[in-house]
């Protein structure tokens, strides 16, 4: 290759890289949002308000952005209300639509301390995303490189007998974490397990692939889909959807951003798809499930 023909090369892929970047902003800068305050001696009445003004469909969309569930909307105190109802949430994802770094990976999952949402990936294509909420300050979601393991359509917590937890996915064995449907309140309030809605919580224990274990149980065969948790949750500051008011861009998290907590994973991440995609040609899918 003459040197010509590689700058020709560099500055191809540093311009789809750009494209890229610049495709996401375009997408993201078609939502604008407007706040829907509740003052704190009137908020039952704005809460009426809130009920008639919207569909059950559009608070849905709504409190989910603002990482709330139903359960949870009393303890709004301002909501970002985008202009724009998408209740797949596709239309606001602070998370690049594409990443090319992620092309030869079948399925990730990601989870956003900084703003408490997970996407998933499906060779570099982001399929869908939504509101978590993870470790409490005390209690803080263990970050880096993981993989699911077994999965439980209803868990009981080991914290306390009397939480159930519906389609549960571990993630960590030792340490019992796991994503789960449990209550979303607005900000980090696990005992480091990953909560989502129950919508969300039900299709993710569909999509993902647990992990196969040796004969007798002891040991891990091959591992199952992986999990990346990173970044850091500004305790007692401003939270970045509540941003979105005035930066409807506020929560976005970069491919560059993205590219460098994957970079350093990458390598593990396909060694370990390999080795499934090895093992799965040698096993009848009836049999692999038999082992999950």
């Amino acid at each position: 290759m003459t040197d010509d023909t590689a700058q020709k090369k560099t500055d191809s892929i540093a311009k789809a890289k750009k494209d890229s970047i610049t495709l996401d902003s375009i997408n993201k800068a078609k939502i604008n949002y407007s706040a829907f305050i509740f003052p704190t001696k009137k908020k039952d009445s704005a809460m009426a308000v809130f009920n008639k003004q919207f569909s059950e469909e559009e608070r849905y969309t709504i409190l989910a952005l603002n990482r709330l569930d139903s359960k949870n909307k009393w303890r709004a105190d301002t909501l970002a209300i985008p202009d724009k109802i998408d209740k797949s949430l596709m239309s606001y994802t602070p998370f690049p639509t594409h990443l090319d770094i992620l092309k030869d990976v079948k399925k990730i999952v990601f989870f956003s301390y900084p703003i408490q949402a997970y996407s998933l990936y499906e060779n570099g294509k982001l399929v869908k995303w939504g509101p978590t909420s993870m470790g409490k300050k005390s209690a803080q979601t263990k970050r880096g490189l993981m993989f699911a393991n077994w999965k439980k359509e209803l868990a009981i917590s080991t914290v306390d007998s009397e939480w159930k937890l519906p389609y549960n996915v571990n993630v960590h064995n030792t340490l019992g974490i796991g994503w789960h449907q449990y209550d979303l309140p607005g900000f980090p309030a696990s005992h480091s397990c990953l909560r989502l809605l129950m919508d969300d919580a039900k299709e993710l224990y569909g999509w993902v692939d647990t992990w196969v274990l040796n004969k007798g149980g002891a040991t891990v065969k091959v591992n199952g889909t992986p999990v990346i948790v990173f970044g850091d949750y500004n305790w007692g500051g401003k939270k970045p959807w509540k941003k979105l008011i005035e930066d409807s861009a506020a929560d976005n998290i970069s491919v560059e951003e993205m590219n460098s907590i994957i970079q350093p994973n990458l390598s593990k991440i396909l060694e370990e798809q390999k080795k499934r995609d090895e093992y799965l040609t040698t096993v009848p899918v009836s049999k692999e499930k038999e082992s999950a």
